[in-house]
């Protein structure tokens, strides 16, 4: 009784909230006569222009305002800070560094408000962008940094010691800036990111020498696609800057214009170094003038602190971010009071998690559930603001196509289930330097292939329903479990190894090893998971490991992980 009277007051909440108007079309006019499904909100036109360009075109509007601060120190910058800055270290990029248009720059640190800077100036000096977890080791660091080949590596005090060993193994010797906190010491060897970015006197007109256009690359982040080790996915600057153009059509936007007396604020704690921080946060906030307060990681009493002291208005999420705010004893009405929409993304999200924070809510607000991929930068669908269903994904955003289809790629019909094909603007160039891989993921006419079980109704609202990929999803971050398996293989006492994900309670999954030994071998379960704890992030670790005489395996030599899975999981 007491689980159907909070459904009935979240769905009052949800029912009660505005409702938005789409373009003359009617929903059933979605699907067309081949099965594809189109977008009901209007197309927006595809500017030719770069990220950074994006980003300060309406500047002068807010310029005076914050743009970034960060919640622990309260260190801040107005957004014409950010632009002089940036700047100011672009032009050190190209003069005293020689960085040249194309070249990769890598950045490996936590949120702050610094990143943003250390981004943009690079895309303003003609680079590319690659990005690092920066709870990677330097096994894990060291295979992007041979595979993006940067020119210049950025970090902060805790991650230049790992930078370093990862240029070590991977037996290069590359520049390291250090951005240094109050009170730091600048690490050794490094340069300063400071003294770059607020030199005075520094000379722009370097910068006339970029010739970066739309369709240029301005990201690489790493991926597994729908298998497979990590690839660097090419987004170029149209991509980004499409992406963040469809969130702003009337009938998806979910943030409210900034004017000279109204700034919205959001929470910049999803990652920066992922696409769906990088992208949705930090970008598209950046390019409507929002004030982002970013946190460098998650923690219990900063997070309900952060809440309390900064009035945040929209909240992007992942699932476990959503459950911390329903269960957690700390979080009050008075945390989530100027909360007006919380969007949630990366993995599935359970109803139950949802209507415990909306029944800590005591006024309206939207909860939407939105779906995308690095692949496609990220966005790709949404619910619309005044939604009553937050199980489902949504519609195609503006100028993006839909279409579900079987394992022969025959598109089906309404309410079928099938993988997810999208085709639009924001869909990546490809894989860098993996064309296999591309042809693999991008149908000559355009469609990527998501790799996610899905269905589309009459209407054209997606839902998600579970994944064809292999990816583990360990509390919303992406596992692949080749590259667990390629960790694996490389212990001298292993002869072969299968990773699965199994279900967990807390982590939504995580990974359970399938190891056999090399003849006269003996080794433990903690021999294994110490091996690997070693050479990946903390969420990455296998918690369960089990020895078999033999992995089973079809005629060419495949495993066959769901024999596996249905004996043993």
């Amino acid at each position: 009784m007491a689980t159907k009277n909070i459904l009935s007051r979240t769905a009052q909440r949800l029912l009660s909230c505005r409702s938005i108007t789409l373009t003359s079309k009617k929903h059933s006019s979605l699907w067309t006569s081949d099965n594809t499904v189109k977008s009901p909100h209007k197309d927006v036109d595809i500017p030719n222009r770069t990220v950074p360009e994006h980003i300060w075109e309406n500047m002068e509007r807010w310029a005076d305002k914050t743009a970034m601060v960060c919640a622990l120190t309260n260190r801040s910058y107005t957004y014409h800070q950010l632009y002089k800055y940036s700047r100011n270290f672009a032009a050190k990029l190209r003069t005293q560094l020689k960085i040249r248009d194309g070249d990769v720059v890598c950045i490996m640190m936590p949120n702050s408000p610094d990143y943003a800077i250390a981004a943009l100036g690079a895309l303003e000096a003609g680079a590319e962008v690659t990005t690092v977890n920066p709870i990677y080791t330097p096994y894990e660091v060291e295979r992007q940094i041979t595979q993006s080949d940067p020119k210049i590596l950025i970090g902060v005090a805790e991650t230049v010691p790992i930078l370093k060993d990862a240029l070590f193994l991977a037996k290069k010797d590359i520049p390291i800036i250090a951005v240094k906190q109050d009170g730091e010491v600048l690490p050794q060897n490094t340069i300063s990111f400071q003294e770059f970015a607020q030199a005075d006197h520094v000379d722009h007109s370097v910068l006339k020498e970029v010739a970066r256009n739309s369709e240029d690359v301005a990201f690489l982040p790493y991926s597994s696609g729908t298998t497979g080790l990590p690839k660097g996915v090419e987004l170029v600057h149209r991509n980004i800057v499409v992406n963040c153009i469809q969130q702003d059509v009337d009938s998806v936007r979910h943030y409210v214009e900034t004017t000279k007396y109204n700034q919205d604020v959001t929470l910049g704690i999803l990652p920066f170094y992922h696409i769906y921080g990088q992208s949705v946060v930090m970008w598209h906030k950046l390019s409507v003038g929002y004030k982002i307060v970013t946190l460098p990681k998650f923690q219990p009493d900063t997070f309900i602190e952060t809440l309390k002291n900064h009035k945040i208005n929209l909240f992007c999420a992942a699932p476990p971010l959503i459950l911390f705010l329903g269960t957690h004893p700390g979080i009050k009405e008075e945390h989530l009071a100027s909360m007006k929409t919380i969007t949630s993304g990366a993995a599935p999200l359970p109803r139950n998690d949802v209507c415990k924070v909306l029944d800590k809510v005591k006024h309206n607000m939207d909860f939407l559930q939105i779906y995308g991929l690095t692949e496609v930068s990220p966005l790709a669908t949404a619910m619309l603001p005044g939604s009553n269903d937050y199980s489902k994904a949504g519609y195609g955003v503006s100028n993006t196509e839909l279409r579900i289809a079987d394992k022969d790629l025959r598109p089906l019909g309404p309410n079928e289930m099938g993988e997810l094909l999208i085709r639009g603007p924001q869909v990546m160039k490809g894989y860098r330097n993996n064309p296999e891989a591309t042809r693999a993921a991008i149908s000559e006419d355009g469609w990527f292939r998501t790799g996610d079980l899905a269905n589309i109704d009459e209407n054209g609202i997606v839902t998600i329903c579970d994944r064809l990929k292999e990816l583990i999803k360990v509390k919303g971050y992406q596992v692949p479990p080749a590259e667990l398996e390629n960790v694996l293989k490389g212990h001298p006492g292993i002869l072969d190894a299968a990773v699965l994900g199994i279900p967990d309670a807390r982590m939504g999954e995580v990974p359970k090893a399938f190891i056999v030994l090399k003849d006269g071998c003996k080794l433990d379960a903690n021999d294994v998971t110490s091996f690997v704890a070693e050479r990946v992030a903390v969420y990455k670790r296998i918690k369960d490991v089990m020895f078999l005489d033999a992995l089973p395996k079809n005629p060419s030599g495949k495993i066959l992980k769901r024999v596996l899975k249905e004996k043993y999981c």
